[in-house]
């Protein structure tokens, strides 16, 4: 994942933003003392891309990735909508509780930009996603960098027509979304009134999406390591934070590793899992590759 990357990461000050003033009063809302579903995977599952992870003789990738971790943020249905079947076999493949957190097709999102013909492509989209039935976490719209507030009139009719039995995420990049404090405030107010989970996104080179601003019951975070030592202690932060929201009242927590380069992606995952499960009293699997043979990069 490129996106954000920087040619020297201990350049840059990666303490969490303190939250956005509504993020606790957002939450406060759903604070019931409650179980909080805790969420930690990848992006990607297939082997060229997740090195050292796989042990050998492996066949089928899914199917292993799957006995190791309880989601992974499906970025393949980004660049396609796979047939049918195609789901059908994920679904087949995968254990009881494990969940997809689908990306939104590009025609949508980066082709088409939200225009009137992007209806029909969303229901194509949705009908064939649904096949993936209880396994069906969050779905993701990730609007292109330069998707300006200009564009507010396709985001609000997008809104209105989303079905609302599908959960949805949305992630908007351009600066003008978070540094117009008028414009920022009124999307955040849609979302709010929706139910759409605004999307964070720790990356290096664009500290500004880290507005910390929650707008349901859902951390849907996008971390993006640097393939640097502050990947670690990047991550700790995050466990801080997450479980302070839990305290606040935070009920989803669905966190996705990426990185530059994907090799240290399974054990930056693993070693989140591993500190998130004191801190939230949860009990993910800690995924093999933490003890495993191979050596990270870092250490």
């Amino acid at each position: 994942m490129k996106f954000g990357k920087v040619d020297h990461p201990e350049r840059i000050d990666f303490i969490i933003p303190k939250d956005h003033p509504d993020t606790p009063v957002v939450l406060s809302k759903y604070r019931s003392g409650g179980k909080t579903n805790v969420y930690v995977g990848c992006a990607k599952w297939n082997r060229q891309d997740l090195k050292n992870f796989y042990p050998r003789g492996t066949k089928d990738e899914l199917q292993y990735y799957s006995s190791q971790f309880n989601c992974i943020e499906l970025n393949a249905t980004f660049y396609r909508i796979f047939p049918s079947d195609t789901y059908e076999k994920w679904y087949d493949k995968t254990p009881e509780g494990f969940k997809f957190f689908p990306k939104m097709t590009n025609e949508v999102s980066h082709l088409r930009r939200l225009n009137e013909q992007v209806y029909p492509v969303v229901d194509r989209y949705l009908e064939v996603t649904s096949l993936l039935k209880e396994k069906l976490g969050t779905i993701f719209l990730q609007m292109h960098n330069n998707f300006d507030p200009k564009n507010w009139d396709r985001v609000v009719r997008f809104v209105e027509y989303w079905p609302k039995e599908f959960p949805l995420a949305m992630e908007f990049r351009h600066t003008d979304w978070f540094n117009d404090e008028t414009v920022a405030q009124e999307l955040y107010h849609l979302l709010e009134e929706n139910q759409i989970t605004n999307v964070l996104v720790d990356t290096a080179g664009r500290r500004d999406l880290m507005h910390m601003r929650l707008t349901n019951n859902e951390a849907f975070i996008r971390y993006v390591g640097a393939n640097h030592p502050s990947d670690y202690p990047r991550l700790q932060d995050w466990v801080n934070r997450l479980s302070t929201w839990k305290t606040l009242g935070l009920g989803n927590i669905h966190f996705f590793v990426h990185q530059n380069l994907e090799l240290e992606s399974p054990l930056l995952s693993a070693h989140l899992i591993k500190q998130l499960n004191p801190a939230l009293g949860s009990y993910l699997h800690i995924p093999a590759t933490l003890n495993g043979p191979q050596k990270g990069l870092f250490g």
